[in-house]
């Protein structure tokens, strides 16, 4: 018996269907067969017990090597939400309010004006700084290198924004804040890096270094000790392999680009080593991708996220914060927020991940409350405090157009029975 399989409770113990939750695994199934991905891991729980635990698919394809439960996995942006918790631990000791401007602290965005036309730099200033909440909702007026709908991306692309792993993260800031704002902020939601902005903020407010926070915060008294801006040599042989479109953060990528070859059937296996680093954990640390992780890993720090406290009890954050985190901050005239051109209906967002608000035009099932996020290679989670469930999807699988967490998730409320 496997750590895992050791943890797992009944189902029916806490009012979910065993038999229904085996349908994960078929649901998965087809998107490795016909879809181009590798695998997945998937863990469920339910009122703190863990309830399912699956394996589908291949670390690696090539090699043969199957999924393990101990498979560690790029967490692109599900690095957000840890990030945004951490800054929160910080809020909660009376350390900064979320109406603070950035500048307060990072100097530099003080002198941030808006782009024009073109790109061009307006003659006037925001009509208000950029504040703390900002950057935790995505209304902070940054951007990413690629995404198309204001013109200064262009200039994120070729200031390399995302693309230069060998900048540490307060380069990175510093970098950023030489660049003009898309738009004004607080007046549209728009997908950035702001939340790389808050990990520099934790740094300069907390004065650590931001992995040794987290570990001081997060991941050791989690328990979660495969999470790291790094893999160490010794457990490089459980780091999966990358499959699915071209390499979001290479150079001069764009999302048409990405479009583009997924009408195309450009899938593949995909080298992301050189934008994404497993062995510069010194350098290479960010708020808005970076952290390696397994599955359970994840799982710790989800379900942390329904109490505020740890496996063994230890308060990691406030119910109180926790309830201000995952409340809709956007104004009705932002809603529905678009990712990427899209529009996400039936959800606002929080601090640092969506939140559920109407479930019908969100077409899910769940829970309005519910709060989570995803990666770039298509890694998910949800945490649902009105049914005390929570899911987390592994894979790797780069800018997936399909959707294997909406029939995962549909599978696992199909199960519940009270």
């Amino acid at each position: 018996m496997t750590q895992v399989e050791s943890r797992l409770s009944s189902p029916e113990s806490v009012g979910m269907s065993a038999n229904r939750l085996e349908r994960i695994a078929p649901a998965l199934q087809k998107y490795v067969d016909e879809r181009g991905y590798p695998g997945f891991a998937t863990l469920v729980s339910r009122r703190g017990q863990l309830i399912h635990a699956g394996l589908v698919g291949w670390q690696d394809r090539e090699a043969e090597v199957p999924l393990a439960e101990d498979t560690i996995y790029r967490l692109y942006s599900m690095t957000k939400p840890i990030i945004s918790t951490a800054l929160m631990t910080l809020f909660e000791e009376g350390k900064f309010q979320l109406v603070d401007p950035v500048a307060k602290w990072i100097p530099a965005f003080g002198a941030t004006k808006i782009a024009g036309p073109g790109g061009t730099l307006e003659d006037q200033s925001p009509l208000r700084p950029m504040q703390i909440r900002d950057v935790l909702t995505h209304t902070s007026g940054l951007t990413y290198d690629f995404l198309e709908d204001f013109p200064v991306s262009e200039q994120y692309r070729q200031h390399r924004i995302c693309n230069d792993p060998t900048r540490t993260l307060e380069q990175f800031v510093d970098e950023l804040a030489t660049l003009p704002l898309a738009f004004a902020p607080g007046t549209q939601w728009h997908y950035s890096v702001g939340i790389d902005v808050a990990a520099r903020l934790i740094e300069v407010i907390s004065g650590q270094e931001l992995g040794d926070f987290l570990q001081e915060r997060l991941f050791g008294p989690l328990g979660m000790t495969d999470t790291a801006f790094g893999v160490p040599e010794s457990a490089r042989d459980r780091l999966a392999a990358m499959y699915g479109l071209p390499d979001i953060v290479s150079k001069d990528m764009t999302f048409s680009k990405l479009a583009m070859a997924f009408a195309t059937g450009d899938l593949g296996r995909r080298e992301v080593e050189s934008t994404y680093p497993s062995d510069t954990p010194d350098v290479f640390q960010r708020g808005g991708h970076g952290l390696f992780g397994t599955a359970s890993d994840y799982l710790l720090f989800a379900n942390m996220l329904l109490t505020g406290k740890a496996e063994d009890g230890t308060r990691i954050i406030g119910r109180k914060t926790l309830e201000l985190m995952h409340t809709n901050h956007l104004d009705p005239a932002l809603l529905p927020y678009a990712l990427a051109g899209v529009p996400v209906p039936g959800h606002g967002f929080g601090l640092g991940s969506r939140v559920a608000m109407d479930l019908g035009p969100a077409a899910l099932t769940g829970s309005p409350g519910e709060s989570g996020w995803a990666g770039a290679a298509k890694t998910y989670f949800w945490v649902d405090p009105v049914e005390e469930i929570v899911g987390v999807l592994m894979t790797q699988h780069m800018v997936g157009f399909d959707l294997p967490e909406a029939d995962f998730r549909a599978v696992v409320y199909g199960a519940v029975e009270d």
